[in-house]
């Protein structure tokens, strides 16, 4: 019983991943209206989200954030549903890299860290390892409590070259592949409120509250002098997306402790504040107030 959600999720994903893409965003439209309309899913929670966050916009423009956001929710579903049958020549038009030579140069003969975030279509982001010339892209995951779920979304990452690796095991990783003369881009999605089990965290000014982030992205860079890249993502049109990367530690650098997460948290407000209906609001991300210590 525990896996019949992945006999049942896969071959729906297949069948919507050929599907013509008219089609897509019809279904897509009455997912927003399931999603928003009638299920609510989490609008009390998005609604005190962007409100904390975005307190410069009138109430008006905060209910179009939200409306805009529930949309791009629903396309997120759709598309992540869609890799499972997605070519990698639709996947490479749907997700353009802007400046892979660049990445590429700046990080030859060394492992690096990919900071992403809950925004845009980061499921779309694994295709990276179709251009890079590393070893291979490590996605980074908490492992789900469905293992229905968690054997989907592995198998559809996989799909096109990243390996997913376990938070608790890319360490480890890490260390291994440095002696096997290895490099990988690690790519981490850190902007989610981090679990009571996690030790390492770190409070930040971010959107005009104090908020908790990962530590771990800058352990893993400092312990191991791995050079730091936000990636900035934005939506074309609905399906489509491009993606920038912008170095936030080149890894030598001499830094204060916490530096590296101040930046990450600066360039991620920075990107929410062009386009905030493209991040995930619905996320419980202040959970925990300040000062919170564990």
């Amino acid at each position: 019983m525990k896996n019949l959600f992945y006999y049942i999720i896969k071959p729906l994903a297949i069948i919507i991943g050929i599907m013509p893409r008219f089609v897509q965003l019809g279904i897509g439209d009455i997912i927003y209206v399931l999603l928003y309309k009638i299920a609510r899913y989490r609008v009390g929670v998005t609604t005190q989200n962007i409100a904390r966050s975005l307190a410069h916009l009138t109430p008006k423009e905060q209910k179009i954030v939200r409306r805009r956001f529930y949309h791009h929710l629903s396309d997120v579903f759709l598309e992540t549903l869609a890799l499972s049958s997605m070519s990698e020549k639709q996947l490479r038009k749907r997700m353009v890299f802007t400046n892979v030579d660049e990445v590429e140069k700046l990080t030859k003969g060394r492992s690096w860290i990919c900071a992403m975030a809950h925004y845009g279509s980061w499921e779309y982001t694994i295709s990276y390892a179709l251009h890079t010339y590393h070893d291979g892209i490590l996605a980074v995951y908490h492992t789900l409590q469905n293992p229905g779920a968690d054997k989907f979304y592995k198998e559809m990452r996989e799909r096109f070259g990243a390996e997913p690796v376990s938070m608790k095991n890319i360490g480890k990783k890490m260390l291994l592949s440095k002696k096997d003369g290895k490099t990988y881009g690690v790519a981490l999605i850190a902007d989610q409120n981090p679990p009571n089990s996690l030790k390492k965290f770190q409070w930040v000014d971010f959107l005009s509250q104090k908020s908790l982030f990962f530590g771990g992205t800058e352990i893993l860079a400092r312990k191991m002098n791995l050079p730091v890249m936000f990636l900035n993502v934005d939506k074309v049109k609905r399906g489509y997306y491009t993606a920038t990367f912008e170095m936030l530690y080149d890894g030598d650098e001499e830094l204060e402790e916490g530096e590296i997460i101040k930046r990450y948290s600066g360039a991620l407000e920075k990107m929410i504040l062009k386009r905030p209906e493209l991040w995930t609001w619905s996320h419980k991300r202040w959970k925990r107030k300040y000062p919170f210590n564990d």
